[in-house]
């Protein structure tokens, strides 16, 4: 048997095993389609891919109210057939960085399972409903705004939903003409069944004064031990 120099490094290897000719005679044809003289091969997202010196991407920061310290995450994102007309922007890789140290085990975990699907390439979309699936049994929290998150996996879904949605790989979620005429319909119905008018809105008298039962003013103050209206002089006192 000849020896046989490897140059190169080994990457991967699989066991050749018996070819069966029944098997080999059932499959199919394979045509290769050959590239249009002119124009270079469309590459696609795959875990092979070499991971370029430079990646541009997006960092967002996430500041909740159970936790002292901001967390900001980082998204890069890879070009593909740059300059062509199949030319795409995809996530390539995930950061998260923060101060707080006690969720450091979960941080770095979830960030490089996020990043090797994201290398794996495919529909990498599933992610964002698995993440904003998440639930805290502890409970949530109220954003700024009345956005209710369930945890800070929840959060980091929508995170990943907004990059996915600003690289053009998910698509923005906007209601119809339809749909946002009845919603318009039903908030102006709604405010106009609880509209109240407060007649004690606008007053020149202090916050909190009370009605005084001599003349019917929201005038009734406490002055020097003695409740006094500052609009027709009566006192408890005299």
């Amino acid at each position: 048997m000849s020896k046989v120099r490897i140059d190169k490094k080994i990457v991967g290897y699989a066991v050749k095993q018996p070819v069966d000719p029944k098997a080999e005679a059932a499959k199919p044809a394979v045509t290769r389609v050959p590239a249009e003289e002119g124009r270079a091969e469309v590459i696609r997202m795959h875990e092979k891919l070499e991971r370029p010196e430079m990646l541009i991407g997006s960092t967002y920061k996430v500041k909740t109210p159970v936790s002292d310290h901001a967390m900001y995450v980082t998204i890069n994102d890879i070009i593909l057939n740059e300059g062509t007309e199949h030319e795409k922007r995809r996530p390539f890789e995930m950061f998260i960085n923060s101060k707080n140290l006690d969720h450091y085990q979960w941080i770095v975990a979830l960030t490089r399972i996020m990043s090797a699907v994201f290398r794996k390439g495919g529909d990498v979309t599933f992610l964002v409903d698995e993440l904003k699936a998440v639930f805290d049994p502890r409970g949530g929290y109220w954003k700024p705004g009345g956005k209710f998150m369930p945890s800070i996996i929840a959060e980091l879904g929508h995170i990943v939903e907004k990059h996915l949605i600003l690289i053009g790989l998910l698509a923005s979620p906007e209601l119809d003409a339809a749909q946002q005429k009845l919603i318009e319909e039903k908030r102006a119905e709604f405010e106009e069944a609880t509209r109240q008018e407060d007649a004690f809105a606008k007053t020149d008298y202090p916050a909190g004064a009370q009605l005084c039962s001599k003349c019917n003013t929201v005038a009734l103050v406490m002055m020097d031990g003695c409740m006094t209206c500052l609009s027709c002089g009566d006192s408890k006192c005299g």
